[in-house]
């Protein structure tokens, strides 16, 4: 058990049979006659809705230790994302909702680690960032090389703005979170 002032972002907490991830936990203190209260927004792992609720601070919740193993994508059919444990060639599948809007980012044999609860697949846990081949990019504007954006595609159709010296063939770093592009990696392992 976890009492609720102790929660922060990252916890996971069972709530009404459910499993929930904790996006943020916040404490406000209290006056007069009303004590402090803690207020939480909380993300069911199972629909992927998000829940804001508020606590005293004292009380418990029942917290939960998730597992969690590095497995490799094999592929999505349907609504089901396939993967596989890279030791014991174990299949397992997770619903596109537990995948969410960053589905666009798992490549074929990409290992990435999945959380699970008693043996049942809960959620992927996506790198902040991710490198990407640009596949398509419009030739830069001399006059406005460093000023200006220009809209490329990637490897996994993501459109991205990205600076005017991007080209075809560049690997680019790109935010998960935002899909946002942060910079260019060079062939030699330099940033660029």
């Amino acid at each position: 058990m976890i009492e609720a002032a102790e929660l922060e972002a990252g916890n996971t907490v069972r709530l009404d049979g459910d499993i929930y991830h904790v996006l943020s936990a916040e404490y406000h203190a209290g006056g007069g006659q009303f004590g402090g209260m803690v207020f939480v927004r909380l993300k069911n792992l199972k629909t992927n809705h998000v829940r804001e609720l508020r606590f005293h601070p004292d009380d418990k919740l029942q917290d939960v230790a998730l597992e969690r193993q590095v497995m490799e994508y094999l592929y999505t059919d349907g609504d089901a994302f396939y993967f596989m444990h890279p030791e014991t060639f174990e299949q397992l599948s997770l619903a596109r909702e537990a995948i969410g809007p960053y589905e666009k980012f798992l490549q074929p044999n990409m290992r990435i680690p999945v959380e699970l609860f008693e043996d049942t697949p809960i959620r992927v846990v996506f790198p902040e960032t991710v490198e990407l081949k640009v596949v398509v990019a419009p030739p830069g504007l001399r006059e406005h090389e460093t000023a200006t954006y220009k809209t490329v595609v990637l490897e996994n159709g993501l459109e991205v703005l990205a600076p005017q010296f991007i080209k075809e063939g560049d690997i680019v770093k790109v935010e998960v979170a935002t899909g946002k592009y942060l910079e260019r990696v060079r062939r030699d392992g330099k940033k660029g």
